[in-house]
């Protein structure tokens, strides 16, 4: 298990890093927020178009949440921060993995899921900067989530649909955009520093957490400072059975250690002209005993199967995301041709290494130490002309350059029948994005038409050193238009929409792989022939704001073509001819859906939002029609808030609908189908002195049991550890905020 490290530490942390004296003349904390108000009315977002625009001024649905809101919220990590969302949800198994055999939950937050997508078809960025891919072998499993800190973010934005024409490859369902803060963002008008530490705790995995961070300039410079910590255990749900072995349905001890570290220096060398420098580092170790996998005693079964019979299984995981990224950023209003100009270039390394080690009764002890990394190198410019005349007309065009390294070791001892450790999973690939875009933004009065064209090739090239298997490179191209419009009838009725195209790359992992196990029947191989996904979406919708109620109706259609599955395309299942499993495109895959969003100020006190959101999905392959798993069955949800001058109090309620046998896909057993549930969170913020605020949350207050469909997909109804997959029962976070 991982060194306890006290809360003491954490606290040393906080005020060791805090600057002292000349700290002193900062501003207070910001306002208590609340999640019920995610996105207000003047926030801005950047991911919609690549510019800033108003959330109530893009041509499609994009939801912002600022630092203060996830402060007030208390959220740990992104499926905290999106858990009363009506169209995302992010996927979480309990930890119930094997050494050799099961994967789940091993992958922790595996990626997000937006309107019935997820992994790698959304795209995931950092300050523009792609987060590497989930991939998946046997036992072998890494997540998207857990290379996010949300202790570093200014803002997370969420943007519905295609991102393709803005930012390439991968974005097919959508995008989740990370801002770090600026030292601007610290620094207000007229002072020369700020710091604040920020303590917490989360009673749900008996988290304590600090977080410091100062920002200062002197002349042309401007430096800020980021550091945090977190440390806690195994997440909490509501079963009972604490068994050391399989039968468990409590959480596995757990361990876990969260480092975050972040550093910018800017430089204005004119008023014009400004060089950016920025540091990166977050780290995330877990230990943890996995009672669930061990065997029941006494131990039945074939002579064979009591002599493999797991009596003890550790595990030691660790992912991390280096970057250093250098910029240069160019604001001239006056300028001649080019008004805006952002050159970025930046180096990533990141990685995810899982390492378990299996005591088994007679058989050979076993330990596996499984790798995955990618190092990515990059180069993204953007510019930005202004015209004005009969119409306005902003333009903006650049192009994205990143190449990538991917690999991936399977090491250990007591290999799997027929090979040899180690053993590369797929083979190193130099895996190449090259693109190009255009996008012309023209305001006529109340009418915005906002067209975009992009072009981008992909290349794929594997090498055979140390691989066994077959090789093959791929490369491509996609070019993506978009066509949004806004058009601002009257303040209460502003009709919106968009038709958008987005495609996204095969990844090294499904255009080369293979493994063979013949004594189980089975093995795995490449597709040299593997095409991209494409999508088509149509989003129209219309919103307003009259007297303090806003609103919003959408619906949407999106259409999949050559969609991406890995499938059994041949073989009996016996040793002479195999099941050949191999990832190929399938004919098409849809997606339609409907949302509401409200927010209503009803007085200067007291305000109320409300959304709710259906979807449904179907994929087909040979001509046959299965409902998609990843889309989410209907929820809804509805918050109240009260603000006084110090105080504020809200409430929210969550409803989803159970997940009906009918919306999953066919199975071999039938799938367990969690019911309706219905969960109120309660929360209060109080800015007790105009530099100290302080935050309490009550989570699931009336102490629900219910199962979240994103966690227990691919569980079968008659499972016997249902509960193991419950999700957390009451549980209470607070934090104290304190500026300098």
């Amino acid at each position: 298990m991982l060194r306890k490290t006290p809360v003491a530490l954490a606290l040393g942390l906080a005020w060791g890093l805090c600057p002292t004296t000349g700290w002193a003349q900062s501003s207070a904390a910001p306002a208590p927020a609340t999640k019920a108000a995610a996105t207000p009315l003047s926030e801005i977002t950047v991911t919609s178009t690549r510019t800033q625009r108003k959330v109530d001024n893009v041509p499609n649905t994009v939801t912002v949440y600022p630092a203060a809101t996830i402060e007030a919220d208390g959220a740990r990590d992104i499926k905290d921060l999106f858990r009363n969302e009506i169209d995302v949800s992010v996927r979480a198994a309990p930890g119930r993995f094997t050494a050799a055999g099961s994967s789940v939950g091993r992958a922790g937050n595996e990626g997000i899921n937006i309107r019935g997508l997820e992994g790698n078809q959304v795209l995931m960025l950092v300050d523009g900067i792609r987060v590497p891919n989930s991939f998946s072998f046997g036992a072998f499993a890494t997540g998207r989530g857990d290379f996010l800190g949300l202790d570093g973010a200014q803002t997370v934005e969420v943007l519905r649909g295609p991102a393709s024409t803005q930012f390439g490859s991968d974005g097919l369902a959508g995008a989740v955009s990370l801002r770090t803060p600026e030292p601007t963002d610290l620094l207000k008008p007229g002072r020369d520093a700020n710091a604040y530490v920020r303590l917490g705790y989360a009673s749900v995995d008996r988290s304590p957490n600090a977080t410091v961070a100062g920002a200062a300039r002197t002349g042309p410079w401007q430096g800020l400072l980021l550091a945090s910590l977190r440390q806690g255990h195994e997440a909490d749900n509501q079963a009972r059975n604490d068994a050391l072995n399989s039968t468990r349905t409590a959480p596995n001890p757990t361990d876990y250690e969260n480092r975050y570290l972040l550093g910018k220096l800017n430089h204005t060398l004119t008023p014009a002209h400004q060089l950016g420098l920025t540091l990166e580092s977050l780290q995330r170790k877990q230990d943890t005993e996995v009672y669930s996998a061990r065997a029941v005693q006494p131990l039945t079964g074939t002579a064979a199967q009591i002599a493999a019979a797991t009596l003890d299984l550790d595990t030691r995981d660790h992912v991390k995301r280096d970057r250093v990224s250098f910029e240069h950023r160019f604001n001239d209003l006056n300028a001649g041709a080019i008004q805006k100009a952002q050159t970025h270039l930046y180096a990533q390394d990141s990685e995810v290494r899982q390492w378990s080690a299996e005591d088994r009764n007679t058989s050979a002890d076993r330990t596996r130490d499984n790798l995955y990394r990618q190092k990515v190198l990059g180069l993204s410019t953007q510019l930005e002309s202004n015209f004005s005349g009969v119409l306005n007309q902003r333009v903006s065009y650049g192009a994205d350059l990143s190449r990538a390294e991917v690999s991936g070791v399977r090491d250990g001892t007591v290999a799997p029948f027929g090979e040899t450790f180690p053993t590369k999973p797929f083979p190193d690939t130099h895996y190449t994005l090259i693109g190009a875009f255009v996008q012309s933004e023209v305001e006529a009065g109340a009418f915005s038409v906002i067209p975009g064209l992009r072009f981008d090739r992909y290349e794929l090239k594997p090498s055979s050193d140390g691989y066994t298997g077959a090789v093959s490179a791929l490369s491509g191209q996609a070019v993506t238009p978009r066509l949004g419009f806004v058009w601002r009838l009257h303040p209460g009725f502003a009709p919106f929409g968009q038709v958008a195209k987005g495609f996204k790359a095969p990844t090294p992992d499904q255009v080369n792989n293979g493994f063979t196990n013949l004594a189980s029947g089975y093995r795995s191989v490449g597709n040299p022939d593997l095409k991209a996904e494409y999508a088509t979406s149509l989003e129209l919708g219309v919103r307003g704001k009259v007297d303090g109620f806003r609103w919003s109706l959408t619906g949407f259609d999106n259409r999949y073509d050559d969609f991406i599955a890995q499938q059994v395309v041949a073989g009996a299942g016996t040793a002479a001819d195999p099941l050949i499993f191999q990832y190929i495109n399938l004919s098409t895959a849809r997606i339609r859906g409907i949302e509401a969003r409200t927010e209503w100020q009803i007085d200067p006190r007291w305000s109320a939002t409300g959304g709710a959101s259906l979807v449904r999905g179907y994929s087909e392959a040979s001509g046959k029609r299965a409902p998609l798993d990843t889309v989410e069955p209907m929820r809804s949800v509805f918050g109240l808030r009260y603000a006084l001058e110090a105080w504020s109090f809200r409430a929210t309620w969550l409803h989803s609908r159970g997940k009906g046998a009918d919306r999953t896909a066919p199975a071999a057993t039938q799938p367990f189908t969690p019911p309706s549930y219905t969960v109120t969170d309660i929360g209060a913020s109080w800015k007790a002195l105009p530099n100290l605020s302080l935050h309490a949350n009550v989570n699931n207050v009336l102490d629900k049991t219910y199962w979240r469909w994103s966690d227990v997909r691919g569980l079968a109804s008659n499972s016997t550890v249902k509960d193991a997959y419950t999700a957390p029962g009451r549980n209470l976070q607070v934090s104290m905020r304190y500026d300098f």
